[in-house]
């Protein structure tokens, strides 16, 4: 069950996916975190951030729609508290970062580089450009290769950094590419494709924002097609793989269309034991269908049937 996230061995290819575990401490009161891969945090902004008004969820068929607004304390706390907790216990942390300017995020990297415990870094591109009329950077592959750019030319060598991708975009294949050639050691997707709901009742938008980022198994297939598209296209750039994964079925089907990692979310809001059974059944799965190795399996159903199988080496090799 171990993999890879650019060059960091993890023990088994599941993690939470930002913002559905906080940053951590909710979630350890259910099971070891250090039973999962690895455990990705909130985005974590420069200053303080209180978030969207209320309310920020509603419940949609099939999945939900929230607005939070990257709410958290800053970086600064969090490098105070919340990171030292996760270092001490010794989980595998990828720590997601979020900003308004591409300054922004270079102070963030900057202020990450040297702070121990960091795993690899996640680029949390779907936020507004304030620099740009507040376009937001996952829209725009050049934008997006600066901002990943930026981080990587600051963030320490052996700290992968991961970009991490929105779906509503016109050819995402073309951003990821982008993000690739700007230093990105691995990608992660999708963020959630933004959505909207009116409460008939009241007669008005469910969210006070209006519109917010959908989640759930509604999102899965439109997931599975960008981890394929963008696998097909970069075969040897890892990839996180995420969008409504409730089983390990669901899981296991991000890793034959090109994931080596699968993030659990919103099905932590309603069983926080979600990733623990998630991995059992994707192992068991994996048995059943005679796999040895995690690794046999990603990226399979791209492969003709009677292909042989081509290993993480192989994939590196092919990239260069």
């Amino acid at each position: 069950m171990r993999t890879y996230l650019g060059h960091v061995e993890l023990i088994n290819p599941i993690t939470t996916a930002a913002g559905c575990a906080a940053s951590g401490s909710e979630l350890a009161q259910f099971f070891d975190l250090g039973r999962i891969g690895a455990l990705t945090t909130r985005s974590i902004t420069m200053a303080p951030r209180a978030g969207r008004p209320t309310p920020r969820m509603a419940e949609t068929p099939s999945g939900m729609l929230n607005a939070v607004g990257l709410q958290g304390p800053g970086v600064d706390a969090f490098l105070e508290r919340e990171l030292p907790w996760l270092a001490q216990r010794s989980v595998r942390t990828v720590v997601s970062i979020g900003g308004g300017t591409v300054a922004e995020y270079t102070a963030l990297a900057r202020r990450l580089t040297d702070a121990p415990g960091v795993s690899a870094v996640e680029v949390n591109l779907s936020c507004p450009n304030i620099e740009d009329r507040g376009r937001v950077f996952a829209r725009d592959g050049a934008a997006s290769a600066e901002v990943v750019a930026s981080v990587r030319s600051v963030m320490r060598y052996d700290v992968p950094v991961v970009a991490k991708l929105s779906p509503d975009v016109v050819d995402i294949v073309s951003v990821a590419r982008a993000c690739v050639d700007g230093g990105a050691d691995a990608l992660s997707m999708i963020n959630n494709p933004l959505g909207m709901s009116i409460d008939t009742e009241a007669m008005r938008p469910s969210l006070a924002a209006v519109t917010g980022g959908l989640s759930g198994p509604a999102i899965r297939p439109l997931a599975v097609r960008c981890v394929w598209q963008v696998h097909a296209a970069l075969p040897g750039v890892p990839i996180i793989g995420m969008g409504g994964v409730l089983t390990g079925r669901d899981a296991f089907e991000f890793i034959l269309a090109g994931a080596c990692v699968v993030a659990v979310g919103t099905a932590l809001f309603h069983d926080p034991y979600a990733c623990l059974r998630i991995l059992r059944e994707l192992e068991e799965l994996l048995a059943a269908r005679g796999f040895h190795r995690l690794a046999d399996a990603v990226g399979l159903a791209h492969r003709p049937p009677g292909a042989p199988t081509r290993h993480r080496i192989d994939l590196e090799e092919s990239s260069l």
